[in-house]
């Protein structure tokens, strides 16, 4: 019997100029509440002390089937589409993602919403 693992996305992301804090409110407050309600599990973000435009958040999924599926209905759905993107990459200069196996079984001990949200506040 094959167990499914979860998948974790280490997030980097690069703010324009001045517009960090601006971003990581919309992600807050908008884009990541929206993640979980599709069964992502988000952690972050965590703001980088070597610069002021540059931060790093995670994005958990139970395994690697599940992951396309639930990412399409995000990045396909009505809220992204009708504005949210547009606002974020407004703001956005730079990202990228890395896929990682969640090998320290992160997904079984991920913090709760309310605690991850408090994380860097």
């Amino acid at each position: 019997m094959m167990v499914m693992s979860a998948v974790i996305e280490v997030r980097t992301y690069r703010a324009k100029p001045g517009r960090r804090a601006q971003l990581l409110d919309l992600l807050r407050t908008r884009a990541f509440p929206l993640q979980r309600e599709l069964g992502m599990k988000v952690l972050g973000p965590f703001p980088s002390q070597e610069d002021d435009v540059g931060f790093v958040w995670l994005r958990g999924f139970p395994d690697e089937a599940s992951r396309k599926p639930i990412k399409a209905a995000f990045y396909k759905g009505d809220d992204w589409l009708g504005g949210l993107e547009a606002e974020a990459m407004l703001m956005l200069d730079d990202y990228s993602a890395v896929l990682v196996d969640d090998a320290a079984d992160l997904w079984s001990r991920w913090p709760d919403e309310a605690a991850a949200s408090t994380i860097d506040r």
